[in-house]
C-alpha cells in the first residue's frame, strides 16, 4: 500500500492559535474563581453551589471526554470493533438522564460535597472511609491513563513533525497546566474552563472529521476489515465516480454494527443486557468527578437541565470520533503497523529465543537498506544495531522488518513456559502463517507447563497500533498552514487537561473531606481543610506525570480505554449495588453498605485471576448480582426497624424539572432509534 501520508508540519498560526488557546483557558479559569471566598470549603469544591445548566452540561462533557476517549476509543474503532465501541456514549446518554431524575434529588437534598460521604449518611462510616480509599487508588490509574493518552497523541504527532518528544515530557506539560488553574480556583475554575475546552473539543472533532471523509473521497486505494470475526484485511482499489460516503459504507458497512458476537474480547453483545449498565450508572451517578458538577448545582432544576444537555452532546460524540477512527484504519492501516514494529520487535524477539526452529523470525545485524528494503512479506527479519540511536535514525517502510538495539535483543528473555497470544483478531490475516505456527507452539508449551505443574508465562503479540489512529488524522488529513492543526491540538490538550483537572480536583475533594477532615484532623477549620485540598492537588499531579510512561508498555494492553474501564471494575459494580440497594430497600441495615463493597473488591479480582476468560463486564456484571445478593440477605436476617428518610439537610431547591423531564425522554428515544438503525436486523435489510 502507498505511502499516503504528507509531511506534517507545525506552521506559525498553528504554534500562535495553539499557545493562545492554552492561555485564555488558564485566565478564564482563573479569572472566573477570583470571587471565591477565602477559605471557603464550599466554594473551593463545589464553586459555592452556584453552577449554571449550560456550565453544568459542557463542564460533564470536557470533564468526561479526554484522549482517553480520542485516543482509546478511536483506537477501539480502528479495529474490529467498529461503531459497537460507541455504546459507551449512546448508553451514557440513557444513563444520564436516569441520573438526572433517580439520583440526583437525594444527593442534593442531603447537601453531600462527596459521594463517599453519601454512604455514611445512608449506611456508616465504615462504607464511606473504604469506598474513599477504594477510589482514590483507582484514580490513580485513571490520572495516569488520561496523562498517558494525552501524551502519546503529542509524541505520536511531534515524531510525525520531527521532534522527538518522550512520554515523560509530553505528560510533564499536561500535568502543569491542570494543576495550576485546579489548585488555584478549584471547581469553579475547571467549570469555566471546562466551557472553552468542551466547545473546542467538539468543533474540533467535527472538524477531524470532515477533512477525514474528504481524504477518503480522494484516496485511490483503502483497507477494509472485512470480517469482525476473523479479523481478515484486504486492500481495496476505490473507484474515482464513488464518494467519500459511498466509499465508507463500502469499507465498513460490518463495522457499522451495535453489537458484536458475544465471544468478543472487548465488547460482546451480552455486555449491553447488563455489564455496560454498570460502569455507565457508576461513572454518571456515583463518581466524584463526574458529580461534582451536578452537586455544585445551583438548584435541582437547574441540575437537570445541565444533565440532560449533556445526554444530548453524548449522542453527537460518537461522530466525531468513533466514525474517523473507522477512517483513520481504511487510509492508515499500514502506518499503524509500522508504528507497532517496536512493540512487535521485542515479542518476536523473545519468540524466536523460545523457539529457535521457526520459519517466520529470522535475525540480521545491521542489514544494508537494499536488503530491507527487498524483504518480503511472510516472514519477519529482527534487524539488530548496535545502539539505539542508530534505530531511531531508521526510516523503514517495510512492516516486516522490526528493528531494535542489541541491548533490546539480548533483554528480550521469554520465560520457561511463554505463551504468545495475539491480541486482536487481525494477526491472522497479517501473518496467517505465523499465526498458525504460534498456535501450535502454544499448545506444545501449554501441555509442557501443565506436565511440569507450572503457570505458562504469557506474551502479547500486537499487529496494529490502533491507539496512533487520532495521530495520524491529525497529522495527516487536516490543510497544512492555515492554523486548523494548532487548533485541534489545543483542544485536544484542552480535553485532556480538563478531565485531568476534573479528576485532580475530585481526588483532592475526597482526601480533604473523607480522609483528612474526617480521620486525621476531625477539627480543622474550612481554611485548613481547603489548605489541604490545594497541597492534594499537587501530589496527585506528580504522581499522574510519573505514572502515565509506565501505561505505554504493550504488555499491559493494546487500548488504554480497556485498561480504564477494566480497572474501574474492582469499584464500580460494588458500589452501585450499595447506593441503588440503598436507596431502593429502605429497611437495609448499615453493615449492607461494607459489606457490598467488600463482596465485589474479592470477588472481582478472584474472577479475574480463576477465570480470566470471562470479559470484564460480563464480569461486573456477576460481581453487581453477589453484592445484591450479600446486602438482600444481610437485611432478610437483620432489617432495620424503621424504613430509612433521606431527611433535606441542605437550603437548596428541590423542583424537578419537567421540561428536563420532556426532552430527556427526547433524547431515551433517540438512543434507542440509533441502536435500531446500526443493528442487524436493519442492516439485512
Amino acid at each position: 500500500m502507498p505511502n499516503l501520508l504528507a509531511a506534517f508540519t507545525l506552521s506559525a498560526p498553528d504554534v500562535l492559535i495553539f499557545i493562545a488557546f492554552v492561555l485564555v483557558v488558564v485566565g478564564v479559569g482563573l479569572y472566573q474563581s477570583r470571587t471565591e471566598r477565602a477559605g471557603s470549603s464550599e466554594d473551593y469544591f463545589l464553586a459555592g453551589r452556584g453552577l449554571k445548566w449550560w456550565l453544568i452540561g459542557f463542564s460533564l462533557i470536557a470533564a468526561n471526554i479526554s484522549t482517553e476517549q480520542f485516543v482509546g476509543m478511536s483506537g477501539n474503532a480502528a479495529s474490529h470493533v467498529g461503531l459497537a465501541i460507541a455504546s459507551y456514549e449512546w448508553m451514557a446518554a440513557i444513563t444520564l438522564v436516569v441520573v438526572g431524575f433517580a439520583f440526583l434529588p437525594y444527593f442534593l437534598r442531603v447537601g453531600i460535597f462527596t459521594m463517599p460521604e453519601f454512604l455514611e449518611h445512608r449506611y456508616d462510616a465504615r462504607a464511606r472511609t473504604f469506598m474513599a480509599v477504594a477510589t482514590i487508588l483507582i484514580y490513580l490509574l485513571l490520572l495516569g491513563s488520561v496523562t498517558y493518552s494525552g501524551a502519546l497523541t503529542i509524541k505520536t504527532l511531534a515524531g510525525q513533525a520531527g521532534f522527538p518528544i518522550t512520554l515523560a515530557q509530553g505528560s510533564l506539560v499536561i500535568g502543569l497546566v491542570a494543576m495550576i488553574y485546579v489548585t488555584a480556583g478549584g471547581l469553579k475554575a475547571c467549570a469555566w474552563a471546562d466551557l472553552i475546552q468542551g466547545s473546542a473539543l467538539i468543533l474540533g472533532g467535527a472538524i477531524i472529521l470532515w477533512f477525514a471523509f474528504d481524504k477518503l473521497g480522494t484516496a485511490t486505494e483503502a483497507a477494509a476489515i472485512v470480517s469482525a470475526h476473523t479479523g481478515a484485511v484486504e486492500i481495496r482499489q476505490l473507484s474515482p465516480e464513488s464518494g467519500a460516503l459511498a466509499r465508507f459504507w463500502d469499507l465498513n458497512a460490518g463495522r457499522m454494527n451495535m453489537f458484536l458476537p458475544r465471544t468478543d474480547a472487548v465488547l460482546p453483545w451480552t455486555a449491553l443486557l447488563l455489564g455496560l449498565w454498570i460502569p455507565n450508572f457508576y461513572y454518571w451517578g456515583l463518581n466524584q468527578y463526574i458529580t461534582q458538577r451536578t452537586l455544585g448545582s445551583k438548584s435541582l432544576a437547574e441540575g437537570q437541565r445541565g444533565i440532560v444537555f449533556a445526554a444530548f452532546l453524548k449522542l453527537l460524540i460518537p461522530f466525531v470520533i468513533v466514525i474517523p477512527g473507522i477512517i483513520a484504519f481504511n487510509l492508515f492501516s499500514h502506518e499503524m503497523r509500522l508504528e507497532a514494529a517496536a512493540d512487535k520487535a521485542a515479542a518476536l524477539a523473545k519468540y524466536l529465543k523460545a523457539n529457535p526452529q521457526t520459519r517466520f523470525v529470522e535475525r540480521a545485524d545491521a542489514p544494508a537498506e537494499e536488503r530491507i528494503a527487498a524483504w518480503p512479506p511472510g516472514r519477519y527479519l529482527l534487524a539488530v544495531y548496535p545502539d539505539e540511536r542508530a534505530v531511531a535514525a531508521l526510516k523503514v517502510r517495510n512492516a516486516h522488518v522490526l528493528p531494535l538495539s542489541r541491548a533490546q535483543f539480548e533483554a528480550a528473555a521469554p520465560a520457561d513456559f511463554t505463551l504468545f497470544l495475539t491480541e486482536d483478531h487481525s494477526w491472522q490475516a497479517v501473518n496467517p502463517g505465523l499465526a498458525e505456527e504460534i498456535e501450535a507452539y502454544n499448545t506444545r508449551t501449554e501441555a509442557a507447563a501443565q506436565a511440569a505443574g507450572r503457570k505458562p508465562a504469557v506474551e502479547k503479540l500486537i499487529a496494529f497500533k490502533y491507539d496512533t489512529a487520532l495521530g495520524q488524522l491529525l497529522g495527516h488529513v487536516l490543510p497544512q498552514g492555515v492554523g486548523l492543526t494548532g487548533f485541534v491540538l489545543a483542544a485536544l490538550l484542552g480535553a485532556v487537561v480538563s478531565s485531568l483537572a476534573a479528576m485532580l480536583n475530585a481526588a483532592s475533594t475526597i482526601f480533604a473531606m473523607d480522609v483528612f477532615k474526617k480521620h486525621l484532623a476531625r477539627g480543622a477549620a474550612p481554611a485548613t481543610v481547603v489548605r489541604v485540598g490545594r497541597v492534594a492537588v499537587v501530589c496527585f499531579a506528580v504522581l499522574a506525570v510519573l505514572l502515565a510512561p509506565a501505561l505505554g508498555n504493550p504488555q499491559i494492553s493494546n487500548s488504554i480505554f480497556t485498561i480504564i474501564q477494566a480497572g474501574q471494575g474492582f469499584i464500580s459494580p460494588g458500589i452501585l449495588a450499595v447506593f441503588a440497594f440503598g436507596l431502593v430497600v429502605r429497611r437495609a441495615p448499615p453493615v449492607c453498605g461494607i459489606a457490598g463493597l467488600v463482596t465485589n473488591l474479592v470477588s472481582y479480582g478472584a474472577l479475574m485471576l480463576l477465570v480470566p476468560s470471562v470479559q470484564f463486564l460480563n464480569r461486573m456484571a456477576i460481581c453487581f448480582g453477589l453484592c445484591l445478593a450479600v446486602m438482600a440477605a444481610l437485611t432478610l436476617i437483620r432489617p432495620l426497624p424503621h424504613p430509612f428518610e433521606f431527611n433535606q439537610q441542605s437550603a437548596i431547591a428541590l423542583e424537578t424539572s419537567r421540561g428536563a423531564r420532556r426532552a430527556g425522554l427526547v433524547v431515551i428515544a433517540i438512543t434507542l432509534l440509533l441502536y435500531l438503525i446500526f443493528s442487524p436486523l436493519v442492516a439485512a435489510r
